[in-house]
């Protein structure tokens, strides 16, 4: 006769019940109620969580954005024309994630990740969630490193340093989007991963600066996230979390993340749009309530990471387009509370001809110092102030009063500064470069060239270093974070950099149809 073990049997039932449970469909099940503009009211899920994924029929992706007594309100990411009244809703249980990786570089995806440039599937098995909770106080160290743009008058006046939100906000078509583009050119060798997320953005605007980036290089290191004027609200609404976790892929690994928003007001409006629809009680200007939640969630997850983490970076530079220069609008005020700093273009001096259109007296950064490199700290100390007393200056000597030669040599001098920190776009410079042009201009050397020969100045002075000088650019590069390297005339540096100036000033000679100077 057989003998039975009891535990045994009951092991093996326990198992099987185990894995029958495993094969059931516990996933809640809902139905359409109504569907319409990119959203849709589900009856049933009941136990469905905020921000869960829920699947349509034809495929499409939802998620859960209202929680009502009665019924889902469900954003619907993709085709909602092809969904109708009584259609089948599945929970998946599941949050909203996206693809992540190395594999993401170079490409063009929109807002779930999915390629838009033909180049095939995207390889990467890792994705990340695209709503995480920022890094904690304890998790951050505090934002140290320099992000160079590249653009003398950003690089000198407002530093942006690795792990900072610097916001750039003003009127449409005053260059924005060209000082975040020349800023993503910039990290061509810094290793710097970089993320342009274009939201509401017309395709043919898009299109264009990817071209740039390709042109320029940029993109073997960037991934351009791309919820265009024509995508529905809900892919508008979730691009920038989407980029923003491609991005936290690299800080977690100990590396450093650029992200570009251009631009955050178009995401708010279609924010608005959603809650609307949503039936969500409007507030100031018709967004809702939580707009400045919207906004907050998102640009805390830039960090600087601190060393225990690892010791990565995600630094974003949201856009926001201003109406008729009102920065005292509702999601204008929100960002740039939120933001640790801002570059503010103003119309007037863009239209005059002053690109970087960049207003010193109201752009400023909140990390200041500590995000530049030394040397162009010793250089560059008081030019904002420098440059904000010569706009009124500027403004008392249109006037026509009389001036005294010091008040006239100040306000010579600041036309000459004016001049040297335009710079066209796509020409990102050097640090090392920009250094020994602004130390050229604050030191008096520009003082007898004439205002329509400073950049002509600038440009052969450069090439002159460059081609005859490059020892003392190389011993620049290598002291430029040695404490007061351009202020202590005792070191090695600051006496080669001033006799490379004077060699050039001596051969250097204006052209006879320059302008007289001060004008």
């Amino acid at each position: 006769m057989v003998q039975f073990n009891a535990d045994e049997i009951a092991s093996v039932i326990q198992r099987e019940i185990e894995q029958y449970q495993a094969q059931i469909d516990v996933r809640e099940v809902g139905t359409v109620l109504e569907v319409g503009d990119g959203i849709a009211r589900v009856h049933g899920l009941s136990n469905v969580m905020a921000n869960e994924m829920v699947q349509f029929p034809n495929g499409a992706i939802g998620l859960a954005f209202n929680l009502e007594e009665n019924s889902v309100g469900v954003i619907i990411l993709g085709d909602f024309l092809e969904i109708k009244e009584g259609d089948e809703v599945r929970s998946l249980g599941t949050l909203l994630s996206v693809p992540v990786g190395e594999a993401l570089l170079g490409r063009v995806v929109d807002a779930l990740g999915r390629p838009l440039d033909g180049l095939g599937e995207i390889e990467t098995t890792q994705t990340r969630p695209v709503e995480v909770i920022a890094p904690g106080v304890a998790q951050r160290k505090p934002v140290h490193e320099p992000l160079q743009t590249g653009i003398k008058a950003v690089d000198a006046m407002t530093p942006i340093g690795r792990g900072q939100r610097e916001l750039i906000i003003g009127d449409r078509k005053t260059g924005k989007s060209a000082i975040a583009i020349d800023a993503i050119i910039n990290q061509r060798d810094s290793g710097v991963k970089c993320f342009y997320v274009a939201v509401g953005q017309k395709d043919t605007t898009t299109a264009q600066v990817i071209e740039r980036l390709r042109q320029h290089g940029a993109m073997e290191y960037t991934t351009v996230v791309v919820a265009g004027s024509s995508a529905p609200a809900p892919m508008q609404y979730i691009a920038p979390y989407a980029g923003t976790a491609m991005a936290e892929y690299f800080m977690w690994k100990g590396q450093h993340a650029l992200v570009v928003y251009d631009d955050l007001s178009k995401q708010a409006t279609a924010y608005r749009q959603l809650s609307l629809l949503m039936r969500r009680p409007p507030g100031r200007e018709a967004f809702p309530g939580d707009v400045f939640y919207a906004h907050s969630r998102l640009l805390e997850r830039s960090a600087k990471l601190s060393d225990e983490n690892g010791g990565g970076s995600v630094t974003s530079l949201p856009i926001i387009e201003t109406l008729e220069g009102e920065v005292s609008a509702y999601i204008p005020t929100n960002v740039i509370s939120i933001t640790d700093g801002q570059i503010y273009v103003q119309p007037d001096l863009f239209f005059a001809g002053v690109r970087p259109a960049m207003n010193v007296g109201i752009s400023v950064s909140r990390v200041g110092g500590a995000a530049q490199v030394k040397a162009m700290k010793n250089v560059a100390g008081g030019l904002r102030l420098d440059l904000a007393s010569f706009r009124e200056l500027e403004a008392f000597a249109q006037l026509g009063t009389e001036l005294d030669p010091a008040t006239q040599a100040r306000l010579d001098r600041g036309y000459r500064m004016v001049e040297l920190l335009k710079q066209p776009q796509y020409q990102p410079l050097h640090v090392v470069d920009q250094i020994m042009v602004i130390y050229a201009g604050t030191r008096g050397f520009l003082d007898k060239v004439p205002v329509n020969e400073v950049q002509r100045w600038t440009r052969d002075f450069l090439n002159f270093v460059h081609t005859s000088r490059k020892d003392v650019w190389t011993l620049l590069d290598e002291k430029k974070d040695e404490g007061d390297t351009m202020k202590d005339k005792d070191n090695v540096v600051l006496p080669k950099v001033k006799a490379v100036l004077e060699e050039y000033a001596r051969q250097y000679a204006p052209k006879k149809t320059a302008e007289p100077a001060g004008v």
